[in-house]
């Protein structure tokens, strides 16, 4: 009896996935098509983005003349980057309702005790900056590693695997 109240859960919880994943996929064909827009200088320059963040429309004002090139190119960085903020919120509140109903679903150490759950082991992406390419904070913070310098690490080659390489 024990073992078919297992099975139904198992069955459940199976199913619960499949819902899940289902609105995993649903959720992405509707962030995909995620715009937002921005403006800058009195409404002068209007900037549209893609859910990517990706400038995907550009409009001026007829009297775009009156701004310096200088005035020009800030501006267009200013609005593209609060619409790529914006479109980024707007993807962020598309997604709480699956955050939500995935706390739901048992994680992996739950099922499977001493398991480690995969968002503990997957690593957090690193925003990128939005600062010119010569800013500081574009530059590469040495770390720790095996490798003393960038040319002994271009002429690491990974080893080849062996014959017995069994787990």
């Amino acid at each position: 009896m024990a073992n078919e109240a297992a099975k139904a859960n198992l069955a459940d919880l199976l199913d619960n996935v499949q819902t899940h994943l289902r609105s995993i996929g649903d959720a992405h064909q509707r962030r995909a098509l995620l715009t937002a827009s921005a403006t800058a200088c009195e409404k002068r320059i209007e900037v549209t983005v893609n859910a990517d963040g990706v400038l995907i429309q550009t409009r001026f004002a007829d009297d775009i003349g009156d701004l310096s090139y200088d005035e020009i190119a800030e501006a267009m960085t200013e609005a593209a980057q609060a619409a790529a903020a914006e479109v980024k919120l707007k993807a962020e509140e598309l997604f709480k309702p699956l955050q939500r109903s995935r706390t739901r679903l048992p994680t992996l150490s739950e099922i499977i005790p001493g398991m480690a759950d995969l968002p503990e082991l997957t690593p957090k992406p690193v925003p990128a900056p939005t600062s010119p390419p010569n800013a500081e904070d574009r530059q590469i913070v040495e770390t720790a590693t095996e490798f003393e310098n960038v040319e002994q690490l271009r002429a690491w080659t990974p080893r080849p695997a062996l014959a017995d390489d069994s787990w």
